[in-house]
């Protein structure tokens, strides 16, 4: 089964986890990218979102800060938000919370961010409680597939519109896997909400 929206019911299973950021009256979507830096592919998303004056939040892994730093620092530069992805893009569920820990560890020296996404959307509630009291611990409420081929463009994007609304957290992965599929979506994406009078923020971290 393909989950394009987050269910209601899974939300209150962690309470210590942001799933959206709502605010009265305030037409704000959140677009955030993970998996990178990649080279081409992240720097075409920050044009993309400069045509659009849109901000954003980059969740990376610190493997690829590592590699390639000066798209990290680019995407800091021109206003996005850089957050914490793991640094080997772990499973906390398939791993101790240890090496989790010490993985997300490695990659804070990398981005000093205070914000964190678990790969896969996959954390034990322990690690989240733990996590928490270090970073805000961000999932999503919209997730657009653009890396699974079995699905077709048109129907990730119709999805992606339908199930966004004012202050919605929506995925989309800046990586060689994704690209052609994002390259053709993204832009309609921000088309859309920005003719409906939206803007796009990137996350703030505590």
């Amino acid at each position: 089964m393909v989950y394009w929206h987050i269910p209601r019911w899974l939300k209150p299973v962690y309470p210590q986890v942001v799933w959206d950021e709502r605010q009265s009256g305030s037409q704000v979507v959140h677009l955030t990218f993970d998996d990178g830096p990649t080279p081409f592919v992240t720097q075409s998303v920050l044009e993309m979102l400069e045509c659009y004056r849109a901000k954003a939040t980059f969740f990376c892994l610190g493997r690829n800060v590592e590699r390639y730093p000066e798209i990290a620092r680019e995407i800091q530069l021109r206003g996005h938000a850089l957050g914490n992805h793991t640094y080997s893009h772990l499973k906390g569920w398939k791993v101790t919370d240890q090496e989790y820990y010490h993985d997300i560890e490695i990659a804070d020296h990398l981005m000093q961010s205070g914000l964190f996404r678990p790969p896969y959307g996959q954390i034990r509630r322990r690690q989240a409680r733990e996590l928490s009291r270090h970073y805000k611990v961000v999932l999503w409420e919209v997730m657009s597939h653009d890396y699974e081929r079995r699905i077709s463009w048109e129907r990730s994007l119709k999805s992606v519109l339908r199930y966004t609304e004012p202050g919605s957290i929506l995925v989309f992965h800046d990586s060689v896997k994704a690209w052609p599929k994002l390259e053709w979506m993204l832009p309609r994406v921000l088309e859309h909400f920005s003719a409906k009078g939206y803007s796009f923020h990137r996350i703030e971290a505590p």
